[in-house]
């Protein structure tokens, strides 16, 4: 099953942006956690169908309506699949 992770940058916390990625993400039956880092973005593994991944990643890109999102940035990685998708 692939996996990506992304760091999305700009006003993406206090803004409901984690919880809803995660509910974009079971929309899309994806698997994985959002959870903020230190330096203010937000950081998404995100586990399951390919062109899934690829939607997630358009969504990421604008978020929920208070974020302003800067940027997004993809890397693939070798991930265990998680079980359901969480935010932390």
């Amino acid at each position: 099953m692939p996996c990506a992770k992304f760091i999305v940058n700009g006003r993406v916390q206090g803004v409901f942006f984690r919880a809803s990625t995660r509910a974009e993400a079971v929309r899309l039956g994806l698997t994985g956690h959002a959870k903020n880092l230190a330096d203010g973005s937000v950081e998404v593994l995100a586990c399951g169908d390919a062109t899934a991944l690829d939607e997630l990643q358009l969504w990421l890109r604008i978020g929920p309506p208070a974020a302003r999102v800067e940027n997004v940035t993809r890397s693939s990685v070798e991930e265990t699949a998680p079980a359901a998708f969480v935010t932390r």
